[in-house]
């Protein structure tokens, strides 16, 4: 049986990612520090379904400690560990950006640290689509330049990468990082637009629109975004001998077993047609506040998957509209609305 270790298994993406790999028959052990950034109830919530499985195991430490990390992943024996903790929200990180250095670096530095000793197989982590940053050339390719992150949520995920790379060539470590584009679905995070529309329109409340509405994302439905991190723990980056061996398109680093893959649904999607599929599986207009843009923020994001589909087979695909109602129809039931 296949041992893997999962931070943030109590988190929207970590939860859906556990129950994925249980369900393919993994023991899996997860790391969550439950933080009070969002509603505790959802995150214990989520767990409670996870321990309905007895390949599941759970340890509750910040990502911080050190000593808490390194025994968790002693005890679970891991093959592979999966690094999704940390402390999430582009726009809570101008409120408290402290709180993004001691989770994203200083906790992911510890996750690495046990990866290291412990001699996983891959070691695989989350980065974002908010490292591409002022970057306008889309869409975005795992090989363009990324080095103008525009919050410092960006900013730490960047650094994961550079430090992902470094442990990478130092010691051999294979390591992938997935950059995510906003990724929704059922048991999503309420600091996020999908939650929050969703919750205001059936509460006959308005939603605040950013840029007057001239915004376009790359919604990335959560059952596809774990498939697709399922589908690359196996795609295990080899160190190259050369850099001819280096396939044209690949984020093969010429140092290291090292790569970044994106995993996004292949296209941009304009905020309104996004707010009207709400609107549709709600059954209720939206009060609509247009307001300019937030600081930190970018008009569009927008993936490149072929790299995910070149080493997985397979790429997100679910259509907006289908996924949204996914996700009303799990709000609904689970806030009985």
């Amino acid at each position: 049986m296949r041992r893997a270790f999962i931070t943030g298994t109590a988190g929207f993406i970590g939860f859906h990612l556990a129950k994925l790999l249980l369900d393919q028959g993994w023991q899996v052990h997860g790391f969550d520090g439950m933080t009070s950034y969002y509603d505790i109830n959802l995150k214990r919530a989520r767990l409670a379904l996870l321990q309905q499985n007895l390949g599941f195991t759970q340890v509750e430490a910040m990502l911080e400690d050190a000593e808490a990390v390194m025994n968790a992943a002693r005890d679970a024996a891991p093959d592979v560990i999966i690094h999704l903790a940390a402390q999430a929200g582009v726009r809570y990180s101008l409120e408290a950006p402290r709180a993004y250095i001691d989770s994203n670096l200083v906790g992911t530095f510890n996750v690495m640290e046990a990866a290291r000793e412990l001699q996983v197989s891959h070691l695989l982590m989350a980065s974002t689509s908010s490292v591409y940053g002022a970057n306008e050339d889309m869409p975005f390719r795992e090989i363009d330049r990324a080095d103008h992150p525009l919050t410092i949520y960006a900013a730490t995920k960047k650094a994961n990468e550079a430090m992902g790379h470094s442990y990478a060539h130092i010691h051999n470590l294979p390591v992938t990082m997935f950059r995510f584009f906003t990724v929704y679905g059922p048991w999503g995070r309420p600091d996020m637009a999908p939650f929050k529309f969703t919750k205001a329109i059936l509460a006959g409340d308005p939603i605040d629109i950013y840029n007057m509405g001239e915004m376009w994302r790359d919604f990335t439905y959560v059952t596809d975004l774990v498939a697709g991190i399922a589908a690359l723990i196996d795609a295990v980056p080899q160190r190259p001998a050369t850099r001819a061996e280096i396939a044209q398109g690949d984020s093969l680093s010429p140092a290291a077993p090292f790569r970044v893959v994106n995993i996004g649904n292949g296209q941009k999607v304009r905020l309104m047609d996004f707010i009207e599929a709400i609107e549709e599986a709600t059954g209720k207009k939206a009060i609509r506040n247009y307001l300019p843009m937030q600081t930190g923020d970018v008009p569009a994001t927008w993936a490149d998957a072929s790299l995910l589909n070149h080493l997985t087979g397979g790429c997100p695909a679910t259509d907006v509209r289908d996924g949204i109602r996914a996700f009303v129809d799990w709000y609904r039931g689970f806030y009985q609305v």
